[in-house]
């Protein structure tokens, strides 16, 4: 084996060190050590691909793409580099592009779950749900996981096939009874049936798992509304938008519940921060 150059054992160094500020979510710093070990050692594709996959999670996603694109040049059947250049794809709305990405990784190396996970996203987001849904079967043969059924449950449920999401919620629930996610997610697709004592028991316990989750706050809320409890509902929903000042359903629940109290100052207040986060109107504001 040849021995490595002065510039190459230094870039093998920093490349080391990037891999340690990526497990500890400090991408610029990873960004930064890889940046100098592109320019001691350009044609390790490594490199670019860990460069690449920081700028991703980043947010910088066209210097992401030039990295993934790099890296793949100079080592084209590489899954990993083409399933995260996929997730930018995806990322930037190029559907089709992402897909062809996910597809091509699984045809190098079959059943890498996070590419069949993010192939069965891409494919939910453009209208093939029986795709999607086989996507997500075919993780569950392969790993039977609690996350597996949870992920094919979150697609049933986006397509309003409530009792079928309740089962694959269940079924993640038996495999991690610690799945916080699962407890609230079969919450929210059995207050869809109108089964509201039931989701609020497991809505309790995603909250006793997971107490400050905005989300399974403003569900909760929600419920207790539905239950005449609406104070405590109003209660929840105050801390789902406290903790996430976004959160568009929150306001908008919150806003219902206080024109069915006729405190409808307040609720202008709430439809109208919905409409603005939503829509960037910002019209017909309470004066």
């Amino acid at each position: 084996m040849a021995e490595l150059s002065v510039e190459q054992a230094r870039a093998s160094v920093l490349r080391s060190r990037a891999d340690s500020y990526f497990a500890l979510e400090r991408y610029e710093a990873a960004v930064t050590d890889l940046t100098e070990a592109i320019e001691l050692d350009p044609d390790d594709p490594r490199s670019w691909r860990l460069r690449g996959e920081s700028h991703r999670l980043l947010g910088d996603f066209d210097a992401a793409l030039a990295d993934f694109d790099e890296s793949l040049r100079l080592e084209p059947g590489n899954a990993y580099a083409l399933g995260s250049r996929g997730q930018v794809h995806a990322a930037l709305g190029a559907l089709e592009t992402a897909l062809d990405d996910f597809e091509h990784a699984l045809a190098l190396e079959a059943g890498v779950d996070w590419i069949i996970h993010e192939r069965a996203q891409v494919l939910a987001a453009l209208g093939r749900l029986e795709d999607a849904l086989a996507a997500h079967t075919e993780l569950i043969t392969l790993y039977g996981t609690a996350d597996a059924y949870a992920h094919r449950a979150d697609l049933l449920q986006n397509m309003e096939l409530y009792p079928e999401a309740v089962d694959d919620y269940s079924r993640a629930l038996m495999i991690d009874p610690g799945h916080a996610r699962s407890y609230a997610q079969r919450g929210e697709s059995l207050r869809m049936l109108d089964r509201h004592e039931e989701a609020l028991a497991d809505l309790d316990r995603a909250l006793e798992l997971e107490p400050d989750n905005e989300r399974t706050l403003g569900s909760r809320g929600a419920v207790l509304s539905d239950l005449g409890r609406v104070e405590e509902g109003l209660a929840d929903l105050d801390r789902a938008i406290e903790l996430d000042k976004t959160y568009v359903w929150a306001y908008q629940v919150r806003g219902e519940l206080l024109q069915e109290l006729d405190r409808h100052e307040e609720a202008i207040a709430d439809f109208s921060r919905a409409l603005e986060l939503e829509y960037g109107d910002r019209g017909q504001l309470t004066e």
